[in-house]
């Protein structure tokens, strides 16, 4: 008997998503009706997006799991009519854009890039960057993204450290955790990567405190969440200039509103939201895979602990 699929994204997602998620099924060997319109009673999965229609979970009786389209859950977990197994989106697409943003952006930094894009008196300063051996990165999330990123900069030269609430070990990588240790990864780092999830115990991660304990012309990268910094304590930071630029790709209110300083702050680079996206063509099989596994009595990937909040 065929599974009910319920697609729950953003309505002008799904004649993208559909034939995608068909084949993708299809290929699980999973038999289902997937639409945009069942009854709640009758779904048996929900393909959700937090900014598609569904808010109220009750009536979603038989529902065996609510499958997130989205990396980060901060917009649901705490949603109290979601009793369903949730999970995130764990995909090949999201990492690679992860890494090639992070990647893009380190090496952009590290060469001072900026100098010569944008040079309007032709200064001519034949000044060559350190190689990268000599610029300590600091990854403060060692999730699937942050661990993803670090092994890409480790094997380009940098020494990394990674930091994360409990314990990690990843080979190649300074692997250090809890309050002492997010301390110890910043003293040295002259980049640091947010990639941390959004919870209230990683709102304004870096304070002003910590923004202090990075060297003098430190660069902040944040495609993780925007709370996850104090803008406050980093635009004093970038003013006084111990921070010397901040590349930042989410914000607390998005879009950024168009009065907000980081617009016009000469030291900020604002970016879009455009960090990582969810590729329709590879959250797909992530989606059928985990119907699949559920199928077969196997345990769902990628599922949400609601204490931790990801």
């Amino acid at each position: 008997m065929p599974v009910n699929v319920l697609f729950a994204g953003r309505p002008d997602r799904w004649a993208e998503y559909q034939p995608l998620l068909d084949a993708a099924l299809t290929r699980e060997g999973v038999a289902a009706n997937l639409s945009t319109d069942i009854p709640p009673a009758e779904v048996d999965y929900i393909v959700y997006a937090p900014n598609g229609p569904i808010s109220d979970f009750t009536p979603y009786t038989r529902t065996k799991a609510v499958l997130s389209l989205w990396a980060g859950v901060e917009k649901i977990v705490g949603n109290e009519s979601l009793t369903q197994p949730l999970t995130r989106m764990v995909d090949d697409g999201l990492r690679r854009g992860m890494v090639e943003w992070v990647t893009g952006h380190v090496l952009r930094h590290h060469l001072g890039m900026d100098a010569h894009i944008v040079n309007p008196d032709h200064d001519w300063n034949p000044g060559a960057p350190p190689l990268a051996p000599d610029r300590p990165v600091t990854i403060l999330g060692l999730g699937t993204l942050g661990t993803a990123c670090a092994k890409t900069l480790v094997a380009l030269g940098f020494p990394v450290t990674g930091w994360s609430r409990s314990a990690k070990d990843v080979p190649g990588i300074r692997c250090l955790s809890g309050d002492d240790g997010l301390d110890a990864s910043l003293h040295d780092a002259q980049i640091v990567v947010l990639l941390l999830p959004q919870t209230p115990e990683t709102e304004n991660t870096l304070n002003a405190r910590r923004l202090a304990l990075l060297p003098e012309g430190a660069v902040i990268l944040n495609p993780g969440r925007g709370p996850l910094i104090d803008d406050d304590a980093l635009l004093a930071a970038l003013d006084s200039g111990h921070i010397g630029h901040a590349t930042l790709d989410t914000f607390r209110v998005e879009p950024l509103p168009a009065d907000h300083p980081y617009w016009s702050h000469p030291r900020v680079t604002v970016t879009p939201h455009i960090a990582s996206d969810t590729r329709a063509s590879t959250a797909a099989d992530v989606i059928a895979e985990n119907i699949r596994r559920s199928e077969s009595g196997q345990p769902l990937l990628h599922v949400v602990d609601r204490d931790l909040g990801y």
